[in-house]
């Protein structure tokens, strides 16, 4: 059954990436999955378990991309990689994040877990910035958060888009930030 959700959920991903909110339908699910139609309503009844199956299965998918904390150069080249990948290799799934982001704004049930998971990744950037020496690890942590929400949707759907950063330039921009916040 977990092989089946996986599948389903990436499925709804790419769904969501590529046709939007609007075009996440159980059929269109059942279709990008190669499933009998009626595959995706069999485990998720609803609208909204489809959308809470897809959104858990983005959570699984990005457990373990946070860096761990050694130094502010290890951590800017590691937060450099997770947002080089968000923006090509994982294009689908950041896309995907931004039709939730939208959409949990006006579903509570979907606010919740998607606030739910996000707080996982703040309380994990909030202790590495704290290891690396931030006077104020909350504030600073909020700060690179928004920064690196910034990178990739400016590099996705902003202007930016036509000509996203490099692997060595999101290194430079990343590494001067972290000095910039910690001294």
């Amino acid at each position: 059954m977990a092989d089946r959700l996986a599948v389903l959920g990436d499925a709804a991903i790419e769904v969501l990436a590529e046709h939007g909110m609007r075009g996440l339908t159980h059929r269109a699910v059942d279709t990008a999955a190669a499933l009998p139609a009626g595959s995706t309503s069999y485990y998720a009844r609803t609208r909204e378990a489809l959308l809470e199956l897809a959104l858990t299965r983005m959570a699984e998918l990005d457990e373990g991309e946070l860096p761990q904390v050694q130094d502010t150069a290890s951590v800017a080249k590691l937060t450099a990689a997770f947002l080089h990948a968000s923006i090509t290799t994982g294009r689908t799934r950041t896309l995907a994040r931004y039709e939730f982001a939208l959409e949990a704004t006006r579903r509570p049930v979907l606010r919740e877990i998607y606030d739910r998971i996000g707080a996982t990744y703040r309380t994990q950037l909030k202790a590495s910035m704290a290891a690396l020496g931030s006077p104020e690890p909350d504030r600073h942590a909020r700060l690179v958060m928004a920064w690196c929400e910034g990178v990739m949707f400016d590099s996705l759907a902003g202007t930016g888009a036509a000509t996203p950063p490099t692997l060595a330039e999101l290194e430079l921009s990343t590494a001067e930030l972290l000095r910039t916040l910690l001294g």
